[in-house]
């Protein structure tokens, strides 16, 4: 593949005639991990590169989760796993900015993070937060991995890019893997989102997908 025409297609298809460092060198990063782990087929390669374009909002920037939730925000989203009390104490008021580490010691402790996340010691919520192009969550995910012991790694670009090429070609997220939904029988680029999350913004990942799909034909 041309790079250069690559990127000046996607230039004037996508990106408004401009690409910045970071996105260039996100969507480098993307390209390489899928030569090195030989995920060739151009539908698969362009529904990777359209996922960033909502995980990131298009930065192609490794994100590390925000926790700066409101009390109302978490007794609202996360109730049963944090008592009201704590979501007054720990979350956003007018009168305290948020507590982010104890937020996430309790939304991703207990059972509920042991069970769901492999979460095991009283911190890990806060330790194993998530991060990278498609964010990983919790201690079990960040073994599987192989970042358990440097957390931090899987916001760094090449690691957070090769996390989410494997990640996506063997179903290590949810279960569904490219191949499910991009294959010879056919192409479904929106019910391919349920490889990393349900259907959420899956019709906007899919047009994405269908341009850089074609950016990779130029």
């Amino acid at each position: 593949m041309d790079r250069k025409h690559f990127f000046d297609a996607l230039r004037a298809s996508i990106f408004g005639g401009s690409l910045t460092q970071s996105q260039v060198a996100g969507m480098e990063a993307l390209l390489d991990a899928c030569t090195e782990l030989q995920v060739s087929d151009r539908r698969h390669v362009a529904y990777v590169l359209a996922t960033p374009m909502i995980e990131t909002g298009g930065s192609f920037i490794p994100v590390i989760e925000s926790l700066n939730y409101s009390a109302a925000a978490l007794k609202s989203k996360f109730d049963g796993r944090i008592s009201a009390e704590d979501a007054n104490r720990y979350g956003r008021t007018s009168q305290h900015p948020a507590n982010q580490p104890e937020i996430a010691n309790r939304i991703y402790g207990g059972d509920w993070g042991r069970i769901h996340l492999g979460n095991t010691a009283s911190t890990d919520g806060w330790t194993f937060r998530g991060r990278g192009l498609c964010q990983i969550t919790g201690r079990g995910n960040y073994a599987k991995f192989g970042v358990v012991s440097d957390p931090d790694r899987a916001a760094t670009l090449p690691t957070a890019a090769a996390i989410m090429v494997r990640g996506m070609r063997d179903g290590l997220f949810t279960g569904k893997k490219l191949s499910d939904y991009l294959n010879d029988a056919g192409t479904d680029y929106v019910n391919a989102r349920r490889i990393i999350n349900g259907l959420d913004r899956a019709e906007e990942i899919a047009a994405f997908a269908k341009k850089f799909e074609a950016a990779l034909n130029a």
